[in-house]
Parts: structure tokens; C-alpha cells; sequence
């Protein structure tokens, strides 16, 4: 099993030493590390960072947010971060939500399986440059064709040779249909929260996965001998995604607790959270869904999990950010001791 590390997207400043963050995870052996987007700092700024401070690890979004760009900008930016990195991009991309897609990219959320379609499409067209890019889709037409066009348009092809006729593509999914399209399109899948006890509940939807597709798991790793004190953040988390990130009656992270088995205690979760007693919500996250989607505790608890994270579909976890720098070390080199 590979190990990566997730800095994910900044919060109200920068994160700490973020580059000296990944030539760490380097020479400790991890094999990914990822940064992410929300509406904030963007994905790519600090990867090109992490580029011109490192030799081999591989370089990833996760995710980039399709809204964010169209699909030939993304595959502009993953083109030449392909380059400056020698060939390390893999770009891991996702639809969002409604709130972010409709509330601050000012697009419509309808048919997201429609749009990531469409969106690879393009993006595979630009990375392979075998011809000029044509689409004639339901949400993207290249050359631009409607009715206020002044049909100057002519299909293009990229100035810039890429380095590589195609970019491994990651999809960030939680629904059935969406999983499924990772399976049957994409190089990968980023599950966002996942068992290795519950992994049954997605063989319907990678059951036609390739041999060397991968499933790279976000988990949290906390050391602590307080048991009861590491599972805390991740109950935080869980609290804020299921009562504070999506609308009541469309949360995708709930309507995947609910397949996970969890479905009453997530909309006791979310209904407390949304009363505005996000205490009582946080304390209402069962401690063992977290403890599922984790590895936290003592050392030898997490070393005993990790077998069962091994013994799983999952080819890699990706550890996140401690939120500073010592902790994240610390985590980091525990993992790679344990794990490598």
C-alpha cells in the first residue's frame, strides 16, 4: 500500500511551510501529495510551488473543481504543470456542490454527470493533441456555436506540445452513478470518506474498475493515547459536512453515511447542527463511524488498523494535514514507519 499526504486548501492565511511540508513526505517515501480547492487559495499555485522543491513525488489536485475552469483552461494549467514537474501531475477533479458551484462560480449545478462527461472529453482531446478540439455537448460546444456566435470559431489545437498524450485522471465522487463513471473512465477514484469494513457497499459501482485503477482514501491520522480526545476532530469534521456543507434536503455526504449504515445518527447530526447547537451535533457523530474512516489513537491500535486498511481495495491513504506544521511532520513520519 502507498502513503500520501493531503495539504489540502489554505484556510485564512497560507499554509505553514507547505513546501518544505512535501519535500518531507518526498524523503520519507510517500508516493502523492495533494493540494486542494474550496473558494479560496486555487489548487494548482501551490503544486507549481511543491514543482520547482521536489524530484519524484507525484503532484495531484484533490480536487480541482470542474466549475472553477473551463475545460480547456484546466487542461492548459495541467499541461504545463505536466512539464515544469517532469511528467508528476495527476489531476484529481470533482463537481462540488451546488452551493459553490451556483453561489460562487455563478453556474448552474443541473446534470453534473453530464458535465464531468463532457469535461473529460475535452480535456483528454487537449492532453493527446491528435486534432483540433470539437464537442458538440449539451453543456460545452467547441467550437462556440449559439446563436449570439460570430462563427469565427475553428477547432484548435495547442500551441504547446504536451509532455504526455494523457494525464492520469482522478474523479472525486460519493454517489453510485458517479463512482461508477470513475470506475469505467478514470484512472482513479478519491473517496472523500470510506470504510475498510464497509468497501462492499461500492462493489456494484467499481465493478467494472481496471486492474490498475486506483482508490486513493483520505484518512485522518492522529496519534494520541486518549482514545476518546483523537477521534474529536474528525467528529468536528463530520459534524461540519453533514450539517453545515450542502443544502438539508441534498447533502451528498449524508446520503453516503445513510448507505454506510449511519443514516439516523447523520440526520440527528444534521438536523442539531442546523438548530444551530453545532456542539450537540459534533457530540452526535457516532464515534465509530469515525474511528472507521481514521487511524487515531495509540501506535499500536493505529499499526493494528492499518492491517485491515491493507487488506482493503485501497491503494494508497492520504493522510491530512495535522493543521501545523510539527504535528504533520510527526504524523508523517509515524505513517511511513508503519506503513512503508
Amino acid at each position: 500500500m502507498k502513503i500520501g499526504l493531503h495539504q489540502g486548501y489554505w484556510q485564512k492565511q497560507p499554509t505553514d511551510r507547505f513546501i518544505e511540508l512535501a519535500q518531507k513526505a518526498e524523503q520519507l517515501g510517500f508516493n502523492s501529495v495533494f493540494t486542494a480547492e474550496a473558494y479560496g487559495s486555487d489548487c494548482f499555485t501551490p503544486l507549481a510551488a511543491i514543482a520547482a522543491h521536489t524530484d519524484k513525488i507525484r503532484l495531484c489536485t484533490g480536487v480541482m473543481q470542474i466549475s472553477a475552469r473551463t475545460p480547456v483552461c484546466a487542461a492548459m494549467s495541467a499541461l504545463t504543470l505536466d512539464h515544469i514537474s517532469n511528467g508528476r501531475l495527476a489531476l484529481g477533479v470533482g463537481v462540488s456542490g451546488p452551493q459553490v458551484v451556483e453561489g460562487w462560480y455563478g453556474e448552474q449545478f443541473k446534470r453534473p454527470l453530464q458535465r464531468t462527461k463532457e469535461w473529460q472529453d475535452i480535456f483528454n482531446q487537449v492532453i493527446a493533441r491528435e486534432q483540433g478540439v470539437t464537442l458538440d455537448g449539451a453543456q460545452y460546444h467547441l467550437p462556440y456555436n449559439g446563436p449570439d456566435s460570430l462563427n469565427l470559431g475553428k477547432p484548435l489545437k495547442s500551441i504547446t506540445h504536451p509532455l504526455r498524450k494523457k494525464i492520469p485522471l482522478f474523479l472525486g465522487a460519493e454517489g453510485p452513478k458517479n463512482i461508477a463513471l470513475a470506475a469505467e473512465q478514470f484512472d482513479g477514484w478519491l473517496p472523500i470518506f470510506v470504510s475498510p469494513y464497509r468497501m462492499d457497499i461500492f462493489d456494484d459501482s467499481l465493478k467494472n474498475k481496471k486492474d490498475d485503477f486506483e482508490i486513493i482514501a483520505m484518512v485522518n491520522v492522529i496519534v494520541n493515547e486518549n482514545l476518546e480526545e483523537a477521534l474529536m476532530p474528525g467528529k468536528m469534521t463530520m459534524a461540519l459536512y453533514l450539517g453545515g456543507m450542502g443544502a438539508k434536503e441534498d447533502n451528498f455526504h449524508k446520503n453516503l453515511m445513510g448507505r454506510m449504515g449511519f443514516g439516523d445518527a447523520a440526520q440527528q447530526v444534521q438536523d442539531l447542527w442546523m438548530s444551530g447547537d453545532q456542539m450537540g451535533a459534533i457530540n452526535a457523530v457516532p464515534d465509530a463511524l469515525v474511528d472507521e474512516i481514521s487511524l487515531v489513537g495509540p501506535k499500536d491500535r493505529i499499526r493494528e488498523r492499518i492491517t485491515d486498511w491493507k487488506n482493503s481495495p485501497v491503494t494508497e491513504l492520504l493522510m491530512g494535514h495535522a493543521g501545523n506544521y510539527d504535528d504533520t511532520v510527526s504524523n508523517m513520519e509515524f505513517l511511513a514507519e508503519a506503513v512503508l
